[in-house]
């Protein structure tokens, strides 16, 4: 599985280049999706969007993440423990900035930075809508502001469909005047459970710097 897998999953990766997304929701009405994180419905009529919870709880980088893996776009980094996971930086060509895997596992990461400054919830929103494009059935089954290092961030875990294969996002979603920050993870959906604790642990590791 491991290689479809990231084949499969790559097909959601989320580049910023439009000030305003068309979508369609679950119920079937077509709305826009703006650029400050608001949505209309397409006649006009604005939508209320519920707020996020916050987790009192706060999170830092495990004790074993001690090789830092810097971003040459934007002042951030991720501390990974380099027994546990391998890297290697993207191509020009790649919409990400470094791919990772869990050695030995099924378990894969993504860092995709980019220079643009945009809301934490139009972030989340445009990874929403164009996921959805790929996996209509997918859902969001968890989303709560962190903070992570001294860093507000937004974590979002989605499920859905692709080519018939059932998987599962996690991710930190990062913003400031720097630049836009999506570091993810992802696996089969049966396996996430498994992978959740190393998830945390990777996920952890953002820092800015």
């Amino acid at each position: 599985m491991n290689r479809y897998l990231f084949v499969v999953a790559t097909i959601l990766i989320v580049t910023i280049s439009h000030a305003q997304t068309n979508a369609i929701t679950d119920t079937g009405d077509e709305v826009v999706l703006y650029d400050d994180g608001t949505w209309t419905y397409k006649d006009g009529t604005a939508v209320e969007k519920a707020p996020i919870p916050v987790n009192d709880e706060k999170f830092e980088k495990h004790k074993d993440a001690s090789f830092l893996v810097k971003s040459t776009k934007i002042d951030i980094g991720l501390y990974m423990d380099p027994k546990s996971w391998s890297f290697r930086k993207g191509t020009e060509n790649d919409a990400y900035e470094f791919q990772f895997q869990k050695k030995k596992d099924d378990l894969y990461g993504m860092l995709i930075t980019e220079k643009l400054e945009i809301p934490v919830e139009s972030l989340q929103n445009i990874a929403i809508d164009n996921a959805r494009a790929a996996a209509p059935d997918l859902k969001v089954t968890k989303e709560e502001y962190r903070m992570v290092n001294g860093l507000q961030v937004l974590m979002m875990q989605m499920t859905g469909t692709i080519q018939g294969m059932r998987f599962t996002y996690c991710g930190y979603y990062y913003s400031n005047e720097g630049g836009a920050v999506q570091l993810l993870t992802y696996t089969g959906e049966k396996l996430f459970d498994e992978y959740y604790p190393e998830i945390e642990k990777f996920l952890n590791g953002f820092v800015t710097l």
